[in-house]
């Protein structure tokens, strides 16, 4: 019991661990979700000569006068963007790198608050799993008492499962945000086309991964809790068997002790008897001849 219960306590403290590295790395990256930004492109320069559209007069003969033949979706770049819960960064085209805005900035006034919201949940989240992860090593390594750590389990499995819906709700908000920025944000940022990244993979992963301990650690508490009250059942039941054939044998003691007394005492008096009617017999005889005579006295 003690070696089944303890593989299950380290398999949730694994799990745990596994969702607390996720979501906090989901929380710093800006990977949540990807995609490409539809950009007019820039003028051509010395430095530029590609992807660049050359408006203007020819430097060396002012007579010359460049036209653009380049229509629809031809006058566009497409730069790629990625956008976590913090800051939006996306590809710098008129140079090297990358250049990121807040995200907060960047969500509509009315989903800000949503956003803040889904912050806080997130912090709390990754929180509520700090306490279970100590609370399940507590109850791994320095709880020598059984009692003390199935209550050690039991709070364990209420933190993870709260941390586990605090987290759901933190990812659907964030999601709901950035649905309202694509369709409200800055024309600039707008994006052409985007999925979900691999934050947000990790962030949904963390959240299995915690709802999974809370899972193993419940069922850990009450099979272990079955497991005491069955083995408790069964020595009260070997308790009451064994006082029920103590008192069997009690009885059988003493009644064989009545049947030996009883049987010692039948030896004794017949002995006893016989020695009184040897010395009564001839007494016995006298007196039988005598009782008439005293009888018919009595009666005159």
């Amino acid at each position: 019991m003690k070696t089944t219960r303890k593989c299950r306590a380290l398999l949730s403290v694994g799990l745990n661990l596994v969702a607390l590295f996720f979501s906090t790395t989901a929380f710093i990256t800006t990977y949540w979700c990807e995609g490409t930004q539809r950009v007019p492109k820039p003028n051509c320069s010395k430095d530029r000569l590609h992807n660049c559209i050359n408006y203007g007069v020819n430097e060396t003969d002012q007579s010359k006068v460049y036209y653009s033949w380049e229509t629809g979706d031809d006058r566009f770049l497409f730069r790629h963007f990625h956008t976590g819960i913090w800051y939006s960064c996306e590809e710098n085209i008129n140079g090297a790198g990358e250049k990121c805005r807040s995200f907060i900035d960047l969500a509509p006034a009315s989903e800000r608050g949503v956003l803040w919201l889904s912050v806080v949940s997130e912090v709390l989240y990754i929180m509520l799993l700090v306490v279970g992860f100590s609370l399940m090593c507590l109850e791994l390594f320095h709880s020598s008492n059984v009692i003390d750590g199935l209550k050690l389990n039991a709070f364990a499995a209420v933190f993870t499962v709260l941390s586990g819906l605090l987290g759901m709700v933190a990812h659907m908000m964030y999601t709901q945000v950035f649905q309202v920025t694509v369709s409200l944000g800055p024309e600039d940022w707008r994006p052409h086309s985007w999925d979900y990244g691999w934050s947000f993979c990790l962030a949904w992963g963390s959240f299995t991964c915690c709802m999974a301990a809370s899972v193993t650690t419940l069922n850990s508490y009450t099979k272990t809790v079955i497991e005491f009250r069955h083995k408790r059942k069964m020595f009260e039941q070997g308790l009451r068997e064994e006082q029920t054939f103590l008192d069997q044998e009690t009885f059988n003691y003493f009644r064989d002790r009545s049947v030996q007394s009883i049987s010692s005492s039948v030896e004794v008096f017949p002995g006893q008897g016989g020695g009184a009617g040897k010395a009564l017999g001839p007494a016995s005889s006298i007196d039988l001849g005598e009782i008439p005579e005293s009888l018919a006295e009595e009666q005159c």
